[in-house]
Order: structure tokens, then sequence, then C-alpha cells
């Protein structure tokens, strides 16, 4: 090997170490900035997935700004390494990908003989609208086609960045209509199909539940129920007491959160801070917000009585840039009660250590006033995102198998 050969090696190697070390650097400090509270569960492995997930974020935003991968893409790749190869369908549950009006699905139907025709639930999955997909969900449909011998279709809606809202509620409506209409292939009865789905998935099943019922075009039939797990409801306030005392925690952060919002609204992330503080609501829209949106709606073991929120005054120009996302459609929490009373019997499931805990909470509330049958679990030692992780190996948490028990118990009942 000659000198110069040696040089380039040498500095190749520098290179490399240099960025794994600017990597290491970057992860130590976004985990330490995180807090994982004692009542939460087998906190070395959410350490490890925190660790991981801060490692392709860090990896992501760096090779963005070297001009080689867009973040975003970066991290989809990373979280659907999560979910493995495919593996064939189990004994009884047949799989088949197809299109529903053009938007990709993947549907679960039990073969065992059915006297009577079945139930089905559409499932939207999370992921912020920005990253997840039918593969990542693949486990977590089976269990629940299996258990509950529902008929399941798993939507792939079109995502942001590329895809601002409502892209996603668009495809989520037109897979459902197909799906509604067709039900007989499938030995579904129309009557008994549900809309589901976790994080931005539950909220995509509100939001759209609310579309449907306010339709003028309702040849089909509506929804027999909604199964909401940890779903984002509303973009008004990020103070509410779960935001406040989970803010820090994994794997989803109160910061992250607005992240997500806003790349599916608009993308304008300049105004982050603002929405976080509350600068982006006009006084008499908070007035409006509070009869809802009022911590002394909570439960009182889930209210924060040692931290009062701080009145912020708002920016009109903020205002402007994300108004769109105080409407029902992104912030189904915020529809009026003529709306919401409207909304079929449904479930909720939130997570103690969860920021977007009181969005589940409060939603519940509006519900049981206006006369709507809510089923409410609230998983004491969970946190955002435990249903990602289902299946998933030594990475399935025990609160996880919790989440998803309660859900296939109540999808028997439809």
């Amino acid at each position: 090997m000659d000198i110069g050969t040696a040089i380039l090696i040498i500095g190749f190697a520098a290179l490399v170490a240099a960025f794994c070390l600017l990597v290491i650097g970057l992860v130590f400090s976004e985990v330490m900035n995180s807090e994982i509270p004692p009542g939460v569960s087998n906190h070395g492995k959410l350490h490890f997935v925190h660790c991981w997930m801060v490692g392709i974020a860090v990896g992501g935003r760096i090779l963005e700004r070297l001009g080689l991968c867009h973040q975003v893409r970066f991290t989809r790749w990373c979280t659907d390494c999560i979910a493995g190869r495919k593996r064939p369908p189990p004994a009884g549950l047949r799989i088949k990908d197809s299109t529903f009006a053009g938007v990709p699905v993947r549907i679960y139907e039990p073969t065992a003989v059915s006297e009577h025709k079945r139930r089905g639930l559409v499932y939207f999955h999370g992921g912020g609208w920005v990253i997840g997909s039918i593969d990542l969900y693949d486990e977590v449909c089976r269990h629940i086609a299996k258990e509950s011998d529902t008929v399941v279709v798993s939507v792939g809606y079109r995502l942001a960045p590329e895809h601002r809202y409502p892209a996603a509620l668009d495809d989520c409506e037109l897979a459902t209509h197909h799906f509604l209409s067709v039900a007989a292939e499938f030995n579904v009865d129309s009557l008994r199909v549900a809309l589901g789905g976790d994080s931005a998935g539950g909220n995509l099943a509100a939001a759209l539940s609310q579309r449907l019922a306010t339709s003028p075009d309702r040849h089909l039939p509506s929804p027999c129920a909604l199964v909401l797990i940890y779903p984002a409801l509303q973009m008004a306030d990020f103070n509410l007491p779960s935001y406040r005392q989970n803010h820090a925690v994994p794997v989803l952060f109160r910061a992250r959160m607005v992240f997500y919002y806003l790349q599916y609204l608009n993308g304008d992330m300049s105004v982050c801070q603002d929405v976080i503080e509350g600068r982006h609501v006009p006084a008499e829209l908070k007035l409006h917000y509070s009869k809802w949106l009022d911590p002394s709606n909570l439960p009182p073991e889930f209210q924060d009585g040692t931290q009062k929120q701080v009145a912020t005054a708002h920016d009109g120009e903020v205002y402007h840039i994300v108004k769109g996302g105080l409407e029902p459609g992104i912030s189904p929490l915020l529809a009026e009660d003529e709306v919401l009373r409207l909304t079929p019997p449904t479930f909720i499931l939130t997570c103690q250590y969860d920021v977007l805990r009181d969005d589940g909470i409060l939603f519940r509330k509006r519900l049981q006033d206006l006369g709507v049958k809510v089923t409410w679990y609230n998983i004491p030692d969970g946190f955002h995102g435990i249903i990602g992780f289902f299946a998933k190996g030594w990475l399935n948490f025990p609160a996880g198998v919790r989440v998803m028990e309660h859900v296939v118990n109540y999808v028997k009942t439809l």
C-alpha cells in the first residue's frame, strides 16, 4: 500500500469517526433531556427505544443538511425496518393487498365459516401523518382480525409533507366508502363497520366520522362505532396537564406533537414555539374553547393543581398561518355540539404518560355530555406509541399487550 492510499484511508476513517462522535453526542444530549417517570414499566427497554429513535432523528437531520437524504424519508425507512419481513398469514386468516378507490389497503379476513355476516373495522395507522405504514401495523391488524373474528381493512393513506391536509383524510374517506359499498363481498354486515386508529389514525377516524355524519351524500351506512387509541384531537392547547406533565416523556415529546401537526397542516415550522405557548389562538376563540378544554373538566386525578398556565397574548400572523388547524377536520374535539352529537358509540383508550392523554379524556366528557355512549380505559403504566411495538419480539411491552386486549374485547361487542 502506497503512502497516498494510506492517507486517504486514514482520512476517511477519521471522517467516519467524527461523524459517529457527532451523532453520539447529539443523541446523548437529546436523551438527557428526556424524562421517564417511575410509573412506566420496562424503563430500560423504553430507554433503548428512545435512544434508537433519537439516533434516527439525529442521523436524518445530519443527512438532510448534507443534502443526501430528506430527514422524513430516512425516518420512514428506519421505522419500517421494525416491521421486518412479512410473515405468511397465520392459520385461520387470509391477508390480501389491494386498492380501494385508488387507495392502498391490506385486507385481513378470517377464513372460518360464519353463519352470519361479520363485523368490519377500517383501521388508520398512527405516525403523526408523517410516518407509519400498512407494513408497520401488520401485526396489530392481524391480531385484531384473528382474535375478534373481524374483517379488518388497513388503509395506506398519503403522508405529509408530500401530501398535506386533507389528503390523508380524503384517502381514508375514499377507502371507507368503497369498503362500505362492497362489504357484502367480504361477508361483512355494512351496518357493523367501525372506524379506528391510533394517534394520528385516531384523529383521522374521529374527523372522518364527523365528515360522514354531516355529508349530504348519506346513501351508505354510517360507521357503527369509533375505536380511538390515544388519539390526537385538538391543536388549540398544548398546555393541558398531560402536555405539561409528559412534555419530555418518550416516545412523543410535546414539541414533536406540534411538529407533526404543522407538517400535516402546512409545513411552516417557524411558528412552532408560538403554537406551543398558545399565541396562535385569539382571545375570543380561547374563551369559546375553554368550555371544552378547561382542565377542570378532567377527573381530579388527572388535574395538575401545582402549575398554572400563563396566559399569552395571541399573534395575528401566527393565527393566520395555523388557523386551519383549529377546524374540526384537524381538531375534531373542537367540533360544535350539533356535529359531535352524531358521533357513534366510541371506545377511547388513553395512556397515563402520554401528552395526548387529556385529548382523549376531554373528548370522552364532551361525548358523554351529549348522550353518546363511551367506553374508556386509561393504561396507568402506558406511554404514547406503545401499540406500535406489539408483537415485535423483544420490543413488545406488557402494557401494549393490555392495550390490545381492551381493543379486541371492545371490537367483539360490535
